[in-house]
């Protein structure tokens, strides 16, 4: 559970139904947070009751009462169904609660106007591992950042596990008080798609916000493409950021570009030898080293950087980082040397080393799961992987099952040897998730390329499995086991097992090593 701020304020909650135009209520009680989770209400929280698609909030009016809730924020539905619950809360009632709940949220937290720089990140790859540069780098700098997304929430030195990538809108509230409490200056959060779409940040308007790609996902949720490049657009209009950084190296970006309601600054990389896009800031190579390049932007800046992390997509994350420092006022020099540090992305190409082992596979751990991330991570490893190269994939059940079959292209375009396995099936058949996955990857296969495919639906034996096949090659071969990245759960029929990639990929090694040594 987040942290609350340590000194409540009191807001009446006739100013709160004044806020939203709704009728006042009678009564003159005041609130001291907000949350829409009746298990986590506080004494003096205003709880609000949402309509949801298998419950209603205020069907658990009464549980929020019984734990201190001063208030309700409903709407009309909520509102009877309280009433005949039993429930006498004073209610503000209003057609779509969620629509202000972000609103309300500032206002009972005191933070319309924080006093942090705010920084949002989206995009379907690529935000993680610019949050987490963008973080690092602060750091370097002597700021005091905070940070929202997919793996953690840090509050300064404070740490805590990540539920989503982006929290509930009284959640981020709560968050951005406590920030502000404890004297941070910086804020770097991720944005996802479903964040803006069901209004989570609203209330909160980023002064820089950053869009790093657009390629399939999330269409479960999404009504197509275009419905999902809206949700992120909606990010670049002044209810929610004052400036942007684009990055224009696909359609999406150039368009993004264009219509975006405040001002925006663009990013492109170049090709080797290349002319040089046209785009406000340019990472181009710089000499033979892949993660070398030189980033240039206005005002005669050019910095010669170095990504810490493999592949071009992290030359593009590292420029997103260094561009978005200087547009939050950072010295552009002291900016380019701070981006430099290491910023240990969790599940992100996470090298994973069996120490004392001596020559072994390069085995790497990557949160890929849609079939561009996977590719991307796939050819950052092809150039430096003499020997075989090993992907080990699935795809997630209850999510997007238009792109599986294009992970399994994905997949066996590149590598030597793919092994299909389960993710988290979740509530679907597992067989019928890998099927597809494999599918894609067969056509590749039976089109002539030279990939293996196997398939292997424990999860830990696929890993195995994959390590042993190449253990002989050592330093010469790869293994990427890719799709749950930093999670530390495998979701098998709505139970969530106990499983990280990274600990099976080191006992896989410890196997494979012990094996050799008999």
């Amino acid at each position: 559970m987040f942290p609350r701020p340590t000194s409540p304020r009191r807001t009446p909650l006739t100013e709160v139904a004044t806020l939203v135009g709704a009728p006042v209520p009678g009564s003159a009680t005041d609130v001291t947070g907000v949350t829409l989770d009746s298990r986590g209400v506080l004494p003096g929280d205003l709880y609000a009751a949402l309509p949801g698609a298998r419950a209603h909030g205020a069907d658990f009016a009464a549980a929020a009462a019984t734990s201190g809730a001063a208030a309700l924020l409903t709407d009309d539905e909520g509102a009877r169904r309280a009433a005949d619950a039993g429930v006498a809360l004073p209610a503000v009632v209003v057609a779509d609660p969620r629509a202000v709940l972000g609103a309300v949220a500032a206002r009972v937290y005191g933070t319309e106007d924080p006093a942090l720089r705010l920084v949002g990140i989206t995009g379907t790859n690529g935000k993680t591992t610019t949050a987490y540069l963008v973080h690092s780098a602060l750091w370097a700098l002597g700021r005091a950042p905070g940070l929202i997304g997919t793996v953690e929430t840090r509050i300064g030195d404070e740490r805590v596990d990540s539920v989503r990538t982006t929290p509930e809108a009284p959640e981020l509230h709560a968050l951005l008080a406590v920030m502000t409490e404890r004297r941070l200056d910086t804020l770097v959060m991720e944005v996802s798609s479903h964040a803006l779409a069901q209004h989570r940040v609203d209330g909160a308007v980023y002064d820089v916000a950053l869009f790093t790609n657009l390629s399939q996902d999330h269409l479960d949720f999404h009504d197509g493409m275009e419905d999902y490049f809206r949700a992120k657009a909606s990010l670049f209009t002044p209810q929610r950021a004052r400036r942007g950084l684009v990055c224009v190296d696909d359609a999406w970006g150039h368009r993004l570009a264009v219509e975006a309601r405040v001002p925006v600054q663009t990013l492109a990389t170049g090709a080797p030898g290349g002319d040089a896009p046209e785009a406000d800031w340019v990472a181009t190579p710089d000499g033979e080293d892949p993660a070398a390049f030189v980033l240039t932007g206005p005002d005669g800046v050019a910095l010669a950087l170095r990504s810490a992390l493999p592949g071009a997509f992290n030359v593009t994350n590292t420029a997103m980082a260094a561009a978005a420092l200087v547009l939050l006022g950072e010295d552009a020099a002291a900016a380019g040397e701070a981006v430099l540090a290491d910023p240990h992305v969790p599940g992100r190409m996470e090298r994973v080393v069996l120490d004392g082992a001596g020559e072994q596979p390069l085995a790497l751990v990557d949160y890929a799961h849609t079939p561009d991330a996977i590719a991307a991570a796939l050819r950052a490893l092809r150039p430096v992987t003499p020997g075989r190269l090993v992907c080990v994939t699935g795809a997630g059940g209850d999510r997007d099952r238009e792109k599986r079959h294009a992970m399994g292209v994905a997949a066996a375009s590149v590598a030597d040897l793919v092994v299909v396995t389960d993710d988290n099936p979740r509530t679907e058949d597992p067989a019928a998730i890998r099927a597809a996955v494999r599918a894609g990857a067969d056509e590749v296969r039976d089109g002539g390329r030279d990939v293996e495919v196997v398939e292997v639906g424990d999860r830990r034996r696929a890993v195995r499995e994959a390590v042993a096949a190449v253990w002989a090659q050592g330093e010469q071969a790869t293994v990427a086991v890719v799709g749950k990245g930093h999670e530390s759960g495998q979701d098998v029929g709505g139970t969530v097992h106990p499983f990280d990639d990274r600990d099976e990929l080191r006992e896989a090694l410890r196997l494979a090593a012990g094996a050799v040594a008999r």
